[in-house]
């Protein structure tokens, strides 16, 4: 592992940022940071850089959907590690985090070491987690059936069920994307087909059950 580490930091607060930055740069001092505020730019950033040794996604910043973003991101990326960084401490959303494809989980109340340590171990290929959450729960049966699920949707397929979950019609669907109609309509059979339900509003609830409670802003992500 080089301490030239190129990380991505995507949290919607900046002094968050600045204090993850702060922190592993006290470990790893030629490490390069590159700053992003929700998942588009987060995207963008992981594109424009191509290959980034380590992405800190935020689990609730904007443009989230609880674990979808992160789905959406191992789709597109998926030689890229990514840690889930969150204000909550809850184990099940640890294991949850894991099973969707995250190489670990570092709540924000973390000690600085701790982080540090993190970093470090993920950035070796390793996995991360607290070290009080070492009998974390397996994820519920439905929940892990829905992970796998996830998994064979393509990268053009999450982004249609995300908008589907925001309430958007074919019409608006297709002129976001710069697609035709049709090729919506055909995304869309092919989400239902693999996710295993009947319509669009079966996929949209089952979706649903990606959307993770912030703790510190008391509203589902």
């Amino acid at each position: 592992m080089s301490d030239n580490a190129i990380i991505v930091i995507a949290d919607d607060h900046p002094l968050v940022r600045d204090a993850l930055r702060q922190t592993i740069a006290q470990d790893l001092a030629g490490a390069v940071f590159h700053e992003a505020a929700n998942l588009a730019e987060a995207e963008s950033a992981i594109r424009n850089l191509e290959s980034p040794d380590l992405v800190l996604l935020d689990l609730h910043m904007p443009g989230m959907r609880g674990f979808t973003g992160l789905a959406y991101l191992r789709s597109q990326f998926p030689e890229t590690p990514v840690a889930m960084i969150s204000a909550s401490t809850d184990p099940r959303i640890m294991r949850q985090a894991i099973d969707f494809g995250a190489s670990g989980f570092i709540p924000k109340s973390s000690p600085t070491d701790d982080i540090r340590g993190a970093v470090r171990e993920i950035l070796a290929g390793n996995s991360w987690l607290p070290a009080n959450t070492n009998d974390v729960p397996d994820t519920a049966a439905e929940d892990a059936q829905l992970a796998a699920r996830l998994a064979t949707l393509t990268p053009q397929q999450l982004r249609v069920l995300g908008m589907l979950s925001d309430g958007k019609l074919n019409k608006q669907i297709a002129y976001d994307l710069d697609i035709s109609e049709a090729t919506v309509k055909s995304h869309v059979s092919a989400i239902l087909q693999k996710l295993d339900v009947n319509s669009r509003t079966q996929a949209v609830i089952l979706a649903g059950r990606l959307n993770v409670e912030d703790p510190a802003r008391g509203m589902p992500s």
